[in-house]
């Protein structure tokens, strides 16, 4: 089976299961394991951060974050189809006690001066406004980078407003790759950040988030209340530190496929794309074949190959280093055939 679905199915290289077995490893709740910090410290120096923390997921690290920023009865604003408040099962709500104010957005990405009116004035009747979020690339808008002069923007307003930015950059190497820019340029418009290692990086488990030395002193706090304290961690680091250092400079290889798939989707009769990939994330549309993404992709999977439905009529693709060139022209076919059904 060719799949298609995301980049979380990745399997780890062998370079990186060797690493698990030979990883040094101590108690991390007790910052004893040297392969842990040593993820952690190379993290801190690639995103341009004081420290970071190794946490267990994209989602614990998004909520960590909103749980070290806020307080209870505060207000988080974010973009209306951002992952934090599609995908994360309303935690924030659960969690943290804050409610979210969504702003609509263009790809993904939310008008600056949007974001400054969203921001609460001093009235005893509003939340006060305790963070604002930002993702990088933005998932639901077909893996769409956010320009680094949007997020600089929303960052001086927030800065002259006294509100954290934290970015939810569970697939920023693909936004640095696609922008042809250091990670540090979009980390740096931020006050705290995450990354995952599990995607596109090809990592088993895990994520980063970044930040100054007082965040990550809390941040570690939050981590063991929420369970996420754990002990030999340096099997699962370790795959993260190549997944870190080794796997972003091949994203440029998964967004080439991305825009082969992308093309030949163009050509076949009755498709089309929902948008433009800039990344490594194709989103077709298949109303023109009079059929449903349910349905599509049923028939897609019975040819061999694994796609995800992103809507009534939109199916997703994800490339990854997990699928090849040849891979990507065997699955075009599959797609045309069921196309012609």
């Amino acid at each position: 089976m060719i799949d298609l679905r995301s980049d979380t199915v990745t399997k780890p290289t062998e370079e990186m299961r060797k690493a698990m077995y030979t990883a040094d490893v101590g108690d991390d709740v007790y910052k004893e394991d040297p392969t842990v910090r040593e993820l952690e410290e190379t993290a801190a120096e690639i995103l341009g951060k004081e420290a970071a923390l190794f946490v267990t997921s994209g989602t614990q690290g998004n909520q960590i974050a909103v749980l070290t920023h806020c307080r209870p009865g505060q207000e988080l604003l974010l973009e209306e189809e951002s992952h934090i408040f599609y995908y994360e099962s309303g935690a924030v709500a659960a969690l943290a006690g804050v409610q979210t104010r969504t702003i609509p957005g263009h790809r993904g990405a939310m008008d600056p001066q949007d974001v400054l009116k969203a921001i609460r004035t001093e009235d005893i009747h509003f939340p006060e406004t305790g963070l604002i979020c930002l993702e990088n690339t933005h998932n639901r808008a077909g893996g769409a980078v956010i320009p680094v002069e949007n997020m600089e923007a929303i960052y001086k307003i927030a800065q002259a407003n006294k509100v954290p930015v934290h970015l939810d950059g569970a697939r920023l190497f693909n936004a640095a790759a696609a922008a042809g820019v250091d990670v540090k340029e979009f980390a740096k418009n931020t006050d705290t950040v995450q990354i995952c290692l599990s995607k596109g990086l090809g990592a088993p488990v895990g994520s980063i988030i970044a930040g100054n030395a007082e965040f990550i002193t809390t941040a570690r706090k939050w981590r063991k209340r929420l369970g996420g304290g754990m002990r030999q961690a340096g099997v699962i680091a370790a795959p993260g530190l190549i997944a870190l250092t080794k796997m972003k400079d091949r994203l440029g290889e998964d967004q080439w496929n991305a825009r082969v798939l992308a093309e030949a989707i163009e050509s076949i009769p009755g498709m089309k794309l929902a948008r433009q990939p800039e990344t490594n994330i194709v989103v077709a549309d298949v109303e023109g074949l009079n059929i449903t993404s349910d349905v599509f992709v049923e028939k897609l999977r019975s040819e061999g190959v694994i796609s995800g439905t992103f809507g009534p009529t939109y199916v997703r693709f994800v490339t990854h280093y997990d699928v090849t060139e040849d891979q990507i022209q065997e699955a075009i076919e599959a797609i045309s055939k069921v196309a012609r059904q």
